[in-house]
C-alpha cells in the first residue's frame, strides 16, 4: 500500500480544509507518488499545445500555484492552478467545506480565498522553463465593482506565464459573478480579455452546470462570436437533488462530486450540439473513475478534469482512471482518444 492510501484515512479524520493544507503541505516536500508512463492512445495535440493524457487537476486544488509541478509528476496530463483574484481575500467564514460521505461529495462555499495575484506570479516565475501544461484560473474581488476588469488584469499580468486561462464566471459562492454569464455581459466580458491579450494563450470559459437550455444557446453563441478559444463545462452545482445525506445536505454553497455528474455531462453534450463540435471541450464536475471520464469524452470533452475524487479516493485514482480510459478506448476499437470524442452525440 502506498503512503497515499495509508494516509488517506486519517486526512478523512480531519477538518476538510485542514486535510487539504496538510495535503499541499506535504505535495510541497515532495512526498507526492509519481505516476506511470501514459498509454500512448491517450495523447492528444490541443489549443496549440501536446497533453500526454487527458486528466487534468481542476481548479480549486491549488489556489495559489503552490503544487502545479507535483500534480504532473502525480500523473496529471495537465494542471489547473486558481481561482486567483488581483487583491488577496480571506473568502467565506469557516466552516465553509463539507464532506457528503455517502455521495461522496463535497460542498463549498469558499469565496475565492486566496493570496491574490502578486503570489501567484511569483510563484509561477520559480518554475518557467519546467515544462508542463500549467493554466491560471482567474476570478475576480468580490468586493469589485467593474468585475471584468479584474479578468482583463489577470490576463495582463499572467500571460507569460499560463500555458492557458480559464475565465471564471460560474462559481456560486461570489455575489454577482454567475450573473457575469448573460449575454449582454458575457459579450462584454469576452470582449475585455480578449483584447487585453497581446499574444495567443488561449482563453476558456468555464461555465455553471444550473443553466436553463436558453442560457446554454447564449452561452455558444457569445463563445463562437467572440473567438473564445474552448469552454469549461462545468463548475459546481447550487442544486441538491437526489442527496442521500442528511447532514450537510442543506449548506449553501456549490456542490461537486460523484451527484454532479450527469447533470455536467448533460449540459457538455449540449454545449458540443450548439457549438456544432468546433471548439474544444473540457468535461469537469463528478469524474471519479475511467468510465466517468469516457464518459464525459464520448459526450464531446477533449480533456478531463477532476478534484473531488481524490479526496475519497486518494492519489492511486490518476493511474487508474487513465488505464482504465485506455482500456475502454480499445474495447471499443478506438486507436486514439480523439476518435471517441463527441461520438454520443454525433458531432
Amino acid at each position: 500500500m502506498s503512503l497515499s492510501a495509508l494516509a488517506l484515512p486519517f486526512l478523512r479524520l480531519m477538518d476538510p480544509e485542514q486535510a487539504h493544507q496538510a495535503t499541499l503541505l506535504a505535495l510541497k516536500t515532495g512526498l507526492g507518488p509519481c505516476g506511470k508512463k501514459d498509454p500512448e492512445a491517450l495523447g492528444i495535440d490541443l489549443l496549440g499545445m501536446h497533453f500526454p493524457n487527458p486528466l487534468g487537476i481542476a481548479a480549486g486544488f491549488d489556489k495559489n500555484g503552490e503544487v502545479p509541478d507535483a500534480m504532473l509528476k502525480l500523473g496529471f496530463g495537465f494542471a489547473e492552478v486558481g481561482t486567483t483574484t488581483p487583491r488577496p481575500q480571506s473568502g467565506n467564514p469557516k466552516p465553509r467545506i463539507f464532506r457528503l460521505q455517502q455521495d461522496r461529495a463535497v460542498i463549498n462555499r469558499l469565496g475565492f480565498n486566496n493570496e491574490g495575484h502578486e503570489a501567484m506570479e511569483t510563484r509561477l516565475k520559480k518554475r518557467a522553463g519546467r515544462g508542463g501544461i500549467v493554466g491560471v484560473n482567474l476570478g475576480a474581488n468580490k468586493d469589485t465593482e467593474d468585475k471584468a476588469a479584474d479578468y482583463v488584469t489577470g490576463i495582463k499580468r499572467f500571460e507569460a506565464l499560463a500555458s492557458y486561462f480559464t475565465v471564471n464566471v460560474s462559481s456560486p459562492n461570489t455575489p454577482g459573478l454567475r450573473g457575469l454569464q448573460s449575454r449582454a455581459e458575457l459579450e462584454d466580458l469576452l470582449g475585455r480579455v480578449l483584447e487585453a491579450r497581446k499574444g495567443q494563450t488561449p482563453v476558456l470559459l468555464k461555465i455553471a452546470p444550473d443553466l436553463v437550455y436558453e442560457e446554454r444557446e447564449d452561452i455558444a453563441a457569445v463563445v463562437l462570436e467572440s473567438g473564445v478559444d474552448g469552454l469549461i463545462v462545468s463548475n459546481t452545482t447550487i442544486a441538491r437533488d437526489g442527496l442521500v445525506s442528511g447532514r450537510h445536505a442543506a449548506e449553501a454553497g456549490g456542490l461537486s462530486g460523484a451527484p454532479l455528474m450527469d447533470m455536467a455531462t448533460d449540459v457538455l453534450a449540449d454545449m458540443r450540439r450548439l457549438t456544432k463540435g468546433t471548439i474544444p471541450l473540457i468535461g469537469v464536475g463528478g469524474v471519479s473513475s475511467g468510465t466517468d471520464a469516457y464518459k464525459k469524452i464520448r459526450a464531446g470533452a477533449s480533456l478531463v478534469q477532476l478534484y473531488t475524487a481524490l479526496t475519497f479516493q486518494g492519489a492511486e485514482l490518476v493511474t487508474k482512471i487513465k488505464r482504465d480510459l485506455a482500456s475502454d478506448l480499445k474495447r471499443d476499437g478506438y486507436k486514439r482518444l480523439e476518435d471517441a470524442i463527441g461520438v454520443d452525440v454525433g458531432i
